[in-house]
């Protein structure tokens, strides 16, 4: 259900945009990024995390606050698009919470293993209405520059991830594909997939 390109978005979304408490972050779009974003980086490059024993802790710290920093009841609606409809209130709040597991579980571990001293640039606040922006920003890495949007919505008094885009490719999108296919088949009932990602978080 995971190919090349999705982990790719979400191993990099996860890396920059998420990493400090809501309540530290600015009244706008731009400014509610920035603080997560450079507080994560510092996060990652703090020494005392080198130590293997500190590991479990210093994931902790990020899936805790990734949890408040996205959206993830919105991410997956827009996951499933019109197949939400089709899931009870109690598999649409089962849905979430394993595809939220799904998406730490694989990819933190991933952040913590792979960093190496990126950089980021934040490019342009596009303000889309008035409770929707998009960020444009750019991980400068020591070969590469690699462009990342980051689409945000105001609610319940804070800016929120709700997708992201690396290199024109959406993370919402990836798996909208995922989830139609796997639906469309005739095995494919809510209840199967909502199993299906709780065997794959925790693999």
């Amino acid at each position: 259900m995971q190919g090349g390109s999705v982990k790719k978005i979400v191993c990099l979304a996860l890396m920059i945009g998420v990493l400090v408490p809501v309540a530290a972050w600015g009244a706008t779009p731009m400014d509610a990024l920035r603080g997560p974003i450079e507080s994560g980086i510092a996060l990652l490059r703090d020494p005392q995390y080198a130590d293997q024993s500190k590991k479990d802790e210093q994931r902790h710290r990020m899936w805790e606050i990734v949890r408040q920093a996205f959206d993830f009841r919105l991410i997956a609606a827009r996951a499933l698009g019109r197949n939400w409809q089709q899931f009870s209130p109690a598999q649409k709040e089962a849905f979430t919470e394993a595809f939220a597991a799904l998406l730490g579980n694989t990819y933190i571990g991933k952040i913590q293993g792979e960093f190496s001293d990126e950089k980021v640039e934040f490019l342009q606040e596009e303000m889309v209405s008035d409770n929707k922006a998009v960020i444009k920003t750019r991980i400068l890495r020591k070969n590469a520059e690699i462009p990342v949007d980051y689409n945000m919505l105001w609610r319940d008094d804070q800016w929120r991830i709700y997708d992201v885009k690396v290199e024109g490719i959406g993370l919402v999108l990836n798996y909208r594909k995922q989830f139609k296919s796997f639906l469309s088949k005739e095995t494919g009932t809510p209840d199967s997939l909502i199993e299906t990602l709780r065997e794959k978080a925790d693999q």
